[in-house]
């Protein structure tokens, strides 16, 4: 390169610089442009720029003129506006942003502290589809739809391109809990990748009870496998679990006393649920599902569903279908099935008649006492002779002494078989009394019905009441104490003193029945005063009832009865099944005595 040829090039690049330089636009200029450039994209995702607010809408960042370009472009950045369905029993609030539910008011209920339950809301929540666009992840969650309502129908769209969409379509029909669900995606099908696609609905469920921590146990995700019992994940920790053994019929956001569902017409073929444990004051816990579904690479495809948004009330979930009513926990086998198909039926007939629900357990107590009561007697009968036999066996204690316990228990068993008495006769009653008290346990903290009811001093029978608050925890009892269950407590401790009577407990017997209802007021301080109420009721029953049977059973007579059987010639007794449990005993203990003896 000659010198001239250098100089001349050198010139240019200064003429170049400084026309950069002296003719750049202005900031003004900039930031004009900018707006334009904001305007033409509302406008293209069907925004009049006009009627935005100017200072707080949520309008998204500018993108690149690549990103705008490229799948769902004029979907990306948009303004968040949000349409309401609302019937009798809901107000759904939808947002274009994601063209998803935003959240759900279930009308005619209030939250603990007399709020309206909302059952989510937010941004935190996310529903949308996950497809792949020439190798790109496009979820519709991010994407801002075009909304047209029509008689309570809201149909949200994303315009790919004029004929190519995905729309979603949402009908609320009068006084109804369920929201018809529609997915079209048209057009689509020399588009989308892949021979599925998947629903991705995250959810931070939001706090409705007095106490969080039990809302917290009795909250988890559900799902249903076709032709299965509904199963759920773990509901006091963190869990995340893969659904691969089945078509899925269902699956539910539950929460305590509320659910969100959705049911597809064409079950998933498979998917993944999620729970995380919420820290956060106010909120419960977190839940995640993905959900695949089959895309058939059709012009016009349409997925069919329905939300159920709504109580956990066991009649309301029964109206759904679906065996919906099956995440209502109503305890373990059998427990459930008494709850189900015994106390639960006699609980909705006497419901039927407007009562109170305090004077509806009353009712349900007396009239599970009733019934149990050919059991209560044959249990008390059968410990009253037992008390009376105290002085025999207490002579052959002497008499034996308590080195050779063998020895005495066959002289015991020995004595039971000479006055015809089952040394169990007072307990096999009991454990059959045991199923019906335990699925109490169950029944009553499930119990929709008591939610919000009130009965004398306690204001929510479905929770605790708090008759004493500390203001601080104390171990093992808490931050408060509940007066109904400090009444069970003591009429437990009663009604053991008198069972001790009744009995003639003695030793270690008789101490260990007063420890458990001292557990007891620990472990069910902060249950439902609902179910205390029950156990204090069953107590308060039981006394009546051994006072009833105590004046029909005369102790001389029983005492009569067992000498004279133990004065009647052995081959003249008839042998019951009992009996020859005890013979078989006796000679397995004869012969393990003798064996015993013959190894020394």
């Amino acid at each position: 390169m000659d010198k001239n040829t250098f100089t001349g090039l050198f010139l240019i690049m200064i003429v170049l610089a400084g026309s950069f330089y002296f003719f750049k636009p202005s900031d003004a200029e900039i930031k004009k442009e900018r707006e334009r450039i904001a305007a033409d994209s509302a406008k293209k995702a069907g925004v009049n720029p006009a009627s935005a607010p100017a200072a707080t809408a949520a309008v998204t960042p500018l993108v690149d003129s690549a990103a705008l370009a490229g799948p769902f472009g004029t979907n990306i950045t948009g303004t968040a506006k949000t349409n309401t369905l609302e019937n009798d029993k809901l107000k759904i609030t939808l947002t274009n942003k994601g063209g998803r539910i935003q959240s759900v008011t279930v009308k005619g209920q209030k939250t603990y502290t007399g709020k309206p339950v909302v059952l989510f809301d937010g941004d935190q929540n996310k529903f949308g589809l996950n497809l792949n666009i020439g190798g790109k992840m496009v979820n519709t969650n991010d994407l801002y739809f075009t909304a047209v309502t029509g008689n309570n129908t809201v149909a949200m769209r994303a315009n790919y391109s004029a004929d190519k969409y995905i729309e979603f379509i949402y009908d609320l029909k009068p006084n109804s809990s369920q929201v018809g669900f529609n997915i079209n995606l048209n057009g689509l099908n020399q588009v989308i990748q892949g021979n599925t696609i998947a629903l991705n609905w995250e959810a931070t469920l939001l706090e409705q009870e007095k106490s969080s921590k039990k809302e917290q146990e009795h909250s988890a995700p559900y799902y249903k496998y076709l032709e299965k019992n509904p199963d759920h994940l773990n509901v006091a920790k963190d869990e995340e679990e893969e659904l691969k053994e089945g078509k899925i019929e269902w699956f539910s956001f539950k929460q305590h006393f509320f659910s969100a569902v959705l049911i597809p017409a064409v079950p998933f073929d498979n998917g993944k649920l999620a729970v995380k444990v919420s820290t956060e004051p106010g909120k419960i816990k977190w839940y995640g599902a993905t959900m695949q579904m089959p895309f058939n690479q059709l012009a016009a495809q349409n997925y069919a569903m329905n939300f159920y948004f709504g109580t956990n009330k066991f009649s309301t979930l029964k109206e759904q279908g679906h065996e919906l009513e099956k995440q209502v926990d109503m305890g373990y086998w059998p427990l459930k099935y008494i709850n189900r198909f015994v106390v639960l039926p006699v609980f909705n007939w006497l419901e039927g008649f407007g009562w109170s629900y305090g004077l509806i357990i009353l009712l349900l107590t007396i009239a599970l006492k009733v019934a149990m009561s050919p059991l209560t007697y044959k249990s008390y009968l059968s410990m009253a002779k037992m008390r009376i036999l105290k002085p025999e066996m207490d002579e052959i204690k002497a008499k034996v002494g308590e080195d050779n316990p063998t020895l005495l228990q066959q002289e015991y068993l020995k004595l039971y078989k000479q006055v015809g008495v089952n040394p169990l006769g007072g307990c096999l009653p009991m454990l059959l009394q045991l199923p019906f008290v335990m699925a109490f346990f169950f029944f009553f903290p499930n119990l929709f019905e008591l939610r919000g009811e009130s009965f004398l001093w306690m204001k929510d029978l479905s929770t605790y009441d708090d008759f004493i608050k500390f203001g601080f925890n104390i171990p093992f009892i808490g931050d408060h104490l509940s007066l109904m269950c400090v009444l069970m407590t003591i009429s437990t401790l009663i009604y053991t003193y008198f069972n001790n009577q009744i009995s003639g407990a003695t030793g270690q017997m008789k101490y260990i029945g007063y420890i458990m209802p001292i557990i007891f007021l620990g472990v069910l301080n902060s249950y439902p005063s609902g179910l205390n109420y029950y156990y204090f009721l069953a107590n308060m029953l039981t006394f009546a009832q051994q006072f009833l049977i105590k004046s029909m059973v005369d102790d001389e007579k029983i005492h009569k009865t067992l000498q004279d059987n133990k004065a009647k010639p052995v081959e003249k007794k008839k042998k019951s099944g009992f009996s020859a449990k005890l013979d078989e005993y006796m000679r397995q203990q004869q012969q393990a005595a003798a064996q015993q003896k013959k190894n020394k």
